[in-house]
C-alpha cells in the first residue's frame, strides 16, 4: 500500500526536472517545451521526453496542443481553488462515512503512512513524492468508507493539484503547520471524534487554499 521509494526511470527523471523548473518559475507559464531541445540537454532520445511530457500533462503542469507541441501550464489561483473546493466537499463527507465504520487497524495503517510522510518532510527527501505521500495518508483515512468511485475522483483531484500542494509545502512554515494538522487529524480519527476530525480536515484543506491564494496569480 502507498508510495514506494524506487529508482526513477529516465522519463521520470526528465519529468521531475521539468516539474521543478515549472514550480519555481524557471519555466514560465505559456513557455514552449521543445522535445528535441529537452532530449539534447539530457543526451537521450525523444521517446522518454514524450513520456515525461505526458506525465506532466496528467498532473496539470503541461498542455499538449495539436500542431503546437507542449507548453508549460500557467499556475493560477482560480484553477487551484476550484479543485480544492471539490476536495473540501468530497473529503469531509468521506471522512465522516469512514469514521462510522473504521477500526483500530485502519488508524494504524494511516499512522504508518503518515510516519513515512513526516520522515521525508523532515529530511526534505523525495520531494517529488511529497504530494503522493499526502494523498496516501488521506486515502488511508477514507478507505474504510468503501466508496471506490469517490476515491477515484479524489485521486484525480489530488493528481491535478499535485503541483500546487508541493508548491505550498516548499515553504517551511507551511510544512510545520501541515504536519501538526495531520497529527491532530489522526489523533481525532483514532479517538473516533467524528465532529472534531471533520472540522480539522475542513480547516486543513481551507488553509491550503489560503496559502495558494497568497502565492499564485489570478487568471483574471
Amino acid at each position: 500500500m502507498g508510495t514506494s521509494l524506487r529508482p526513477l526511470t529516465m522519463a521520470q527523471t526528465v519529468a521531475k526536472n521539468l516539474k521543478e523548473k515549472i514550480l519555481t518559475n524557471q519555466i514560465a507559464g505559456g513557455e514552449p517545451l521543445r522535445q528535441d531541445a529537452i532530449a539534447k540537454s539530457f543526451g537521450i532520445s525523444i521517446i522518454p521526453v514524450r513520456e515525461a511530457l505526458r506525465q506532466l500533462e496528467a498532473e496539470g503542469l503541461v498542455q499538449l496542443i495539436p500542431h503546437r507541441g507542449a507548453i508549460a501550464t500557467e499556475l493560477t489561483v482560480d484553477k487551484a481553488l476550484e479543485w480544492i473546493h471539490m476536495r473540501l466537499l468530497l473529503e469531509v463527507d468521506l471522512l465522516g462515512r469512514a469514521m462510522d465504520v473504521m477500526t483500530d487497524e485502519d488508524a494504524d495503517r494511516a499512522e504508518t503512512v503518515l510516519s513515512l510522510y513526516e520522515t521525508n518532510l523532515k529530511n526534505r527527501t523525495h520531494i517529488e513524492q511529497w504530494s503522493d505521500f499526502n494523498w496516501d495518508f488521506h486515502k488511508a483515512l477514507y478507505a474504510p468508507a468503501n466508496r471506490p468511485e469517490t476515491l477515484d475522483i479524489l485521486a484525480n483531484l489530488h493528481k491535478k493539484s499535485d503541483c500546487y500542494v508541493r508548491l505550498q509545502l516548499l515553504d517551511g512554515d507551511n510544512v510545520e503547520r501541515a504536519q501538526s494538522e495531520h497529527r491532530e487529524l489522526l489523533d481525532l480519527y483514532r479517538a473516533r471524534d467524528k465532529d472534531g476530525a471533520t472540522k480539522v480536515l475542513a480547516e486543513h484543506i481551507i488553509n491550503v487554499a489560503n496559502d495558494l491564494t497568497t502565492n499564485l496569480p489570478s487568471s483574471a
